[in-house]
C-alpha cells in the first residue's frame, strides 16, 4: 500500500481527515489566524510519516516547504510557529486518534514496549523529561524513559494505548488498555498475575490468558487458549513497525510536549497504515 502512494493522494487523506477531525477544533481565540488548520497540520504529520518517512517535525516543516506548498499554500510560518502549531494540535490528534481505536473487539492482544528518551549512559545528564522519565528493565535490559502499553485486535489494529514511565508494571495498565467490551485478553507471563486477573474479570469480565511462568512446572490449557497463545507475536510485529519503520523512539524532542506530539503523530499514522489494509 506505501509504495503505491502517491503524491496527489495527500488530497484524499485530507478529505478522509477533515470528515473525522471534531468540528470545534479546540482553537485559541483570538490574536493572529492559524496557518493552517487542524485537519491541513494532522494531514501533514501523517502523511510525512507514512509517505515520506520524515522522523523529526524539523523533516517534516522543510519537506513540506519544498514539495507541497501547492497543496498548502498558506504554510508561511516559521519552524517556531510550525511547532508550536503542532502543540496546539494535541488535544485533536488524540480525539482523532481515540475515534480510530477498535474499541470494540472481543479480543485483545496485550503487550508493552520501551520507548527509551537518550541511551543509558547519557541518562543522567538528561534534562527533557527528567520530571518523568524514569528507569525501567525487560529482557534486553535497563531503560531511561517512557513505556507504551499496546491493545491491538488479531488484525493488528490499536484498540487501546496507555503511555507511562518505564517502571510502571504491564499488568496494571490493563484497566486502561481494556474495556466492557473485551472477552479475552492475551498476554506474556507479565499478564498472568492472578490478583490482576480477578480485578479484570470482575471489572469487564474479562479472561486473561498468559503462558505459565519459567518457574510453573504444569499449566491446563484449552486448545483454543494455545491458538490464542499464537498470536501474541503479532503485537510484536506491530511495535518493530512502530519503533524500525515509523521511528517511534526519538530523543529530538526539546520539551514534554515535544514527545508527546511525536508519540501522537506516529501512533495516528499507524493506525491509519492498518486500518487501509484491513
Amino acid at each position: 500500500m506505501l509504495l503505491s502512494l502517491q503524491s496527489h493522494h495527500i488530497v484524499d487523506l485530507y478529505a478522509w481527515v477533515d470528515e473525522i477531525v471534531p468540528k470545534q477544533h479546540l482553537l485559541p481565540t483570538g490574536g493572529r489566524p492559524c496557518i493552517v488548520t487542524p485537519s491541513e497540520l494532522i494531514t501533514i504529520l501523517v502523511w510525512g510519516s507514512i509517505a515520506a518517512n520524515q522522523p523529526t517535525l524539523k523533516d517534516i516543516y522543510d519537506w513540506v516547504n519544498m514539495y507541497h506548498r501547492t497543496e498548502f499554500p498558506r504554510f508561511h510560518s516559521t519552524y517556531q510557529g510550525f511547532v508550536a502549531a503542532c502543540h496546539r494540535s494535541m488535544p485533536v490528534c488524540l480525539i482523532v486518534l481515540q475515534q480510530l481505536f477498535r474499541d470494540t473487539a472481543p479480543v485483545r492482544i496485550v503487550d508493552s514496549t520501551m520507548l527509551p528518551v537518550c541511551k543509558l549512559k547519557r541518562s543522567d545528564s538528561h534534562k527533557v523529561a527528567r520530571s518523568i522519565a524514569r528507569y525501567g528493565k525487560n529482557h534486553q535490559g535497563w531503560h531511561y524513559g517512557f513505556k507504551l502499553h499496546a491493545a491491538i485486535d488479531l488484525k493488528g489494529a490499536l484498540c487501546a494505548i496507555s503511555l507511562t514511565p518505564a517502571n510502571a508494571f504491564d499488568a496494571h495498565q490493563m484497566i486502561r488498555t481494556l474495556n466492557e467490551h473485551t472477552k479475552v485478553a492475551v498476554g506474556d507471563t507479565t499478564y498472568g498475575a492472578k490478583v490482576m486477573d480477578r480485578i479484570i474479570y470482575e471489572r469487564y469480565g474479562c479472561i486473561v490468558i498468559a503462558p505459565p511462568h519459567p518457574t510453573q512446572k504444569k499449566k491446563v490449557a484449552a486448545l483454543w487458549q494455545n491458538e490464542l497463545l499464537s498470536y501474541r507475536s503479532k503485537i510484536e510485529s506491530v511495535f518493530d513497525v512502530l519503533k524500525n519503520h515509523l521511528h517511534l523512539v526519538t530523543s529530538f524532542a526539546r520539551s514534554v510536549r515535544g514527545y508527546l506530539v511525536h508519540y501522537l503523530r506516529i501512533l495516528l499514522s499507524y493506525q491509519i497504515i492498518a486500518l487501509a489494509l484491513r
